[in-house]
């Protein structure tokens, strides 16, 4: 059973929170397309052709031994594989509607004898899917 109080998001079935991958830094891109149309003997004149896909960095993060354990990244990355996108609700209830894992980083430190990390430093990309046509 999920403890809510701790998910400070959720994408698909991954949940990062308090008691797993938690993020200490979310970071939401937003971009917007014109285009250049060239004019005869003037400056060239700009065409707004609407937004561009949304984008959403997460960073932070894991101590596999404390909660959560060592394969949370590699799920991860299985999840981004299905190459399906996925709804994401934050911990406030939003709906940010679908989004694509687009990339997927580690860095292991502070390793035991056994080569397990006891920290690993975490980046998720996400970029936001787009509405279908109804």
């Amino acid at each position: 059973m999920i403890d809510l109080p701790t998910v400070m998001m959720a994408l698909g079935t991954f949940r990062f929170g308090v008691n797993r991958a938690n993020y200490q830094t979310f970071t939401r891109d937003a971009a917007f397309r014109w285009a250049k149309q060239d004019r005869l003997g003037r400056a060239p004149a700009l065409q707004y052709l609407g937004p561009d896909a949304e984008e959403i960095s997460l960073e932070g993060v894991i101590y596999p031994h404390f909660k959560g354990g060592l394969r949370q990244m590699e799920l991860m990355r299985a999840v981004a594989r299905q190459g399906m996108p996925m709804m994401l609700v934050d911990g406030l209830g939003w709906v940010w509607q679908r989004w694509a894992i687009t990339a997927v980083s580690e860095t292991k430190t502070v390793f035991l004898a056994d080569g397990a990390p006891r920290r690993i430093d975490f980046s998720i990309r996400l970029q936001a899917y787009g509405r279908d046509a109804a």
